[in-house]
């Protein structure tokens, strides 16, 4: 019976350790089972099977191109579009940035001219000096289109030749045309202009795409270019429509000349109109409700602004709001500032016989028009008659000393 007892004893003992280790070996496996199967799954993001992957995109992506030659055009276009169009801003910026300068450099000169500054500026001062002084300059705003209007003013207003070149040296008067160019710049309208330049030479071109649409931004150019080309005291704005006597015109703006900041001309205050019809105005919600009126700003064939002004306009041009009517634009420009508007209505006096009575009875008028058609109707066939009847004597404008 011990016998017995002992050799099952030990059996059992050698049972229970034989389990153990197979248990040990089962979780063994498993591990190292899960541990291989991982690794044999993990796919290697290797350089050839990435070099795989783009050589296939690569591939896709021309025979893509090959199918498709207008979307390789459209998309070449668009890209030349954008190359362009940036092109453009950037030269705008340029120009803007340059014509601030000038701005700049202007009111520099003038004030080391003036003594206000205490560095030394005699380099300053002697250039400064050499820059002619001018009364006023005429700019006269004209079109493409109206040759005969401006040929009618060269004979009759307008000086010529050796007189408008002695107008301008002995009493300060500059009168140009003023033009821009046309939408296809280089094309036919701006080489006839360039044509009659040259027989002429008598005309301010603008950097301005011409419009009817766009007299605002061609006024605002007007003074920009002429108070940095010449130094006046006044500059004046006036349609190609408009009878003009020079010697009247200079003795209005003469009383005013000690004024650093006045607007001159015929003062009204029309209606806004919200309807489509001519003179509307897109933006009429700006200025209120139904029959409301603009601010009073000069009537827009004939102003002027003193030098002051001109020089604001020049400096600020990027940030004034243009409006659909260009003698409201002005207005709007000028509303703000502390401005003298002076209104004298001998620079919106009616054709004969309004004209020509009010010099008959000493009260000569500066510009003649009509109302009616916004100028003088027909001003090429009747502009002669006007100025029979309600021009100054040929010598008055040599006879002042303003």
């Amino acid at each position: 019976m011990p016998m017995k007892n002992r050799g099952g004893g030990e059996f059992a003992s050698r049972n229970a350790f034989s389990r153990s280790w197979v248990l040990l070996l089962c979780l063994g496996s498993f591990c190292a089972g899960m541990f291989f199967t991982n690794r044999m799954w993990m796919v290697p993001e290797g350089k050839g099977t990435s070099k795989t992957f783009r050589v296939a995109d690569a591939q896709r992506t021309i025979k893509s191109e090959e199918c498709n030659p207008e979307r390789n055009a459209y998309n070449a276009g668009i890209s030349q579009n954008s190359r362009t169009q940036l092109s453009i801003q950037e030269l705008n910026h340029t120009i803007a940035d340059l014509e601030r300068k000038l701005a700049a450099a202007l009111e520099d000169n003038e004030s080391a001219s003036n003594g206000s500054l205490t560095l030394d500026n005699s380099k300053t001062n002697d250039s400064t000096s050499k820059r002619q002084k001018y009364f006023m300059v005429i700019g006269i705003n004209t079109a493409f289109n109206s040759r005969k209007r401006r040929d009618s003013i060269r004979s009759t207003w307008m000086p010529q030749g050796g007189n408008r070149k002695k107008l301008e040296e002995e009493m300060g008067i500059i009168i140009r045309f003023v033009i821009g160019h046309s939408s296809t710049s280089g094309g036919i309208l701006d080489k006839t202009v360039a044509a009659e330049e040259l027989t002429n030479k008598d005309f301010l071109r603008l950097n301005h795409v011409e419009g009817y649409l766009e007299l605002s931004g061609k006024t605002k150019t007007y003074f920009a270019t002429a108070v940095a080309m010449w130094d006046a005291e006044f500059y004046i704005k006036v349609d190609d429509d408009v009878h003009v006597n020079l010697a009247t015109l200079g003795s209005i703006l003469a009383a005013h000349r000690m004024k650093p900041r006045v607007y001159i001309g015929c003062m009204k205050s029309g209606p806004v109109l919200a309807q489509k019809v001519k003179y509307h105005e897109p933006e009429h919600w700006i200025f209120g409700g139904e029959r409301n009126k603009y601010f009073r700003h000069a009537t827009g064939q004939l102003y002027a602004i003193s030098r002051e002004l001109a020089k604001y306009i020049l400096k600020n041009q990027d940030v004034l709001h243009k409006y659909a009517n260009e003698d409201v634009s002005l207005g709007s420009w000028l509303i703000g500032l502390d401005v003298e508007h002076v209104d004298d209505k001998k620079l919106c006096c009616g054709t004969p016989p309004d004209c020509e009575v009010k010099g008959q009875s000493g009260h000569p008028c500066a510009a003649s028009f009509d109302w009616k058609c916004s100028g003088i109707c027909e001003s090429v066939e009747r502009i002669t008659e006007v100025h029979r009847r309600c021009g100054e004597d040929e010598n008055a404008v040599w006879s002042r000393r303003f």
